[in-house]
């Protein structure tokens, strides 16, 4: 594409090759597959979701990232709430590097986690439950939404790190066949939590959960 320049390259084992791309539409973002990870339409997504939490919800959230990346979403929660304590979780030490050097992930005042995911979520169960006030569940390895944590026992897990009247935001992408996934997914969220309200940006199928 006219205007892109491709300014940076990784191999990582868990999310493949990674590339940091510079275009003059979309900005710097990190592809993983060629599908967008970080940064640029990702950010545009996050952005319009978060907007659907009224500003009065949360006065100084507490909240907790599955499937940091660069940290698109921890900078779009920083912004939204700047007093918000943040807490980013990611297996991939290269792709959150990428995002400490090239999309400001080391300005957002956070802490950040390399360890995974359901290691992370059974510790804070079983010290520290009902956490958090928000949860982003944004866990994807290239174009995969691992099969775990569609599991009912993951989902209670997650749960149980929530605080009462808190709520946690499911990313699933929507195209092709991923379309009948997301949607059978969303059906066993509304079985679950009290309440799934189900958003579409762009290519993708965001479920808020109370």
């Amino acid at each position: 594409m006219l205007g892109t320049k491709v300014i940076e390259e990784k191999t990582s084992k868990f999310n493949g090759n990674l590339r940091v791309v510079r275009s003059l539409g979309m900005g710097t973002y990190i592809q993983s597959g060629g599908l967008t990870q970080s940064g640029g339409v990702v950010e545009t997504i996050w952005k319009q979701t978060l907007r659907k939490i009224p500003n009065p919800k949360f006065q100084t959230p507490n909240c907790l990232i599955l499937g940091l990346g660069g940290g698109t979403v921890a900078k779009l929660i920083r912004k939204k709430w700047q007093s918000a304590k943040i807490t980013g979780v990611d297996i991939d030490p290269k792709i959150v590097e990428l995002g400490k050097k090239y999309l400001g992930l080391s300005k957002q005042n956070l802490k950040i986690e390399i360890a995974d995911v359901r290691e992370y979520l059974f510790r804070v169960a079983g010290s520290n439950p009902k956490s958090y006030d928000l949860i982003i569940v944004d866990l994807y390895n290239g174009d995969q939404f691992p099969k775990e944590f569609e599991s009912k026992n993951y989902i209670h897990l997650m749960r149980t790190v929530l605080k009462g009247g808190g709520m946690i935001i499911f990313n699933r992408l929507y195209y092709g066949d991923k379309r009948p996934m997301a949607v059978r997914f969303g059906r066993k969220l509304e079985k679950i939590f009290n309440e799934v309200s189900w958003f579409y940006p762009e290519a993708n199928l965001m479920f808020i959960c109370k």
